[in-house]
């Protein structure tokens, strides 16, 4: 029988690379995602997220400090940015928000953080760590929308370009989650703080642009 925690939902809304499925599912049932060099411990409740929906969020994000599993910028999310952020939002329990929240966070998984902070305010400071600050972005469906950033803002930010393997993870989860081709995506990323001036559309298009199948000659 499920405890009330493992019945409260919630929408974890993600922007970064967990916008693509098959890497967010190590989140949720453990494992490395390709190109990564971190492996993930998983949640307790190994499910996957009840629904998904493709959304975005008032702001903007920005590629800032070092990942210790891509290299290079990590995304950030800064709601005072102009335009909207691309996401996903998945539909999880409580208890599973708080362990993909740990894992992202780096601490061990099993604690059932008070959300009421967030949920009331639409702001909540777990730490000073870099992805320790919750955000509430909206509701849908009766259940809170919520998603975590770093402290600060995009302005006064470390800035740093982000790796090929995280920007490729990052565009086919947009690929995926709002259908768009290679070229909007590319758009979208080398706009952003952080990876403008380093990587160009071009250059991302390529990444996320399948190779042609290999020709085949017949000799007669």
């Amino acid at each position: 029988m499920l405890g009330r925690v493992d019945r409260e939902q919630l929408w974890y809304v993600a922007y970064g690379s967990n916008l693509f499925r098959e890497r967010f599912g190590c989140y949720l049932s453990g494992g490395r995602p390709r190109g990564g060099a971190r492996h993930y411990t998983g949640c307790r409740d190994t499910r996957p997220a009840r629904a998904e929906r493709a959304v975005t969020m008032p702001g903007g994000i920005y590629f800032a400090l070092t990942s210790l599993t891509w290299g290079g910028g990590m995304a950030f999310y800064d709601p005072g940015l102009p335009g909207r952020a691309a996401a996903r939002a998945y539909l999880l329990s409580r208890e599973q928000f708080c362990d993909v929240m740990a894992q992202e966070m780096r601490r061990e998984t099993g604690a059932v953080h008070d959300l009421s902070e967030v949920i009331a305010t639409g702001r909540q400071r777990l730490g000073p760590g870099r992805y320790e600050t919750l955000l509430k972005v909206g509701e849908r469906d009766g259940h809170p929308m919520l998603t975590f950033t770093a402290p600060g803002k995009a302005e006064g930010a470390e800035l740093n370009a982000p790796t090929a393997p995280y920007l490729t993870m990052l565009g086919h989860g947009l690929r995926e989650a709002h259908g768009w081709p290679p070229a909007r995506a590319a758009a979208y990323l080398s706009s952003r703080p952080g990876a403008a001036g380093t990587w160009t559309e071009t250059a991302i298009t390529t990444l996320l642009t399948p190779p042609p199948p290999e020709s085949r000659t017949t000799f007669i």
